[in-house]
């Protein structure tokens, strides 16, 4: 079995976006932070009919001259402006300018955030809190209130 230039892939994927006039086209790195790919591939596109000529050529593009068949597709509904190729080791996505400002996937995925952090030591302390009982007795039914106080001690977790 050929080992697959993933890169080389991206890269081309950036070319092609560019060609179909995609705006602000970006490859980004992200084998350092997920193991479900190694390259994100992102652009914008004004219109639904340029999503998809742009995610068409690519996929066409990879599939003849590359003989790499997409693993996966979404954004299938025509109301939604974005679109998804999955070929494992990228993903492109291709959408509106809306869309792409409101998910911001460059900053998700090129931010320190996703690494994990050391947890913090909180200390809790527990302030003094009153309970109040109902005791009823048999004989007269009577309901009689009592305040008792309790509290617990600081603790450290």
């Amino acid at each position: 079995m050929k080992k697959i230039d993933f890169l080389k892939l991206a890269k081309q994927a950036v070319k092609i976006a560019e060609d179909k006039k995609g705006e602000n086209v970006v490859l980004l790195d992200v084998q350092e932070k997920t193991p479900i790919t190694n390259y994100f591939v992102i652009a914008t596109a004004n219109s639904m009919p340029q999503i998809n000529a742009i995610i068409n050529e690519i996929e066409k593009t990879f599939k003849y001259d590359y003989s790499v068949d997409v693993l996966r597709r979404d954004g299938g509904n025509s109301a939604v402006n974005w679109k998804v190729l999955d070929f494992g080791g990228i993903i492109i996505h291709v959408m509106s300018q809306d869309l792409r400002q409101l998910y911001n996937l460059e900053h998700i995925w090129e931010s320190d955030d996703t690494k994990p952090k050391k947890k913090k030591t909180v200390k809790k302390t527990i302030a003094k809190k009153s309970t109040t009982k109902k005791i009823v007795t048999k004989k007269t039914k009577s309901v009689k209130k009592t305040t008792k106080k309790t509290s617990k001690k600081s603790s450290k977790k």
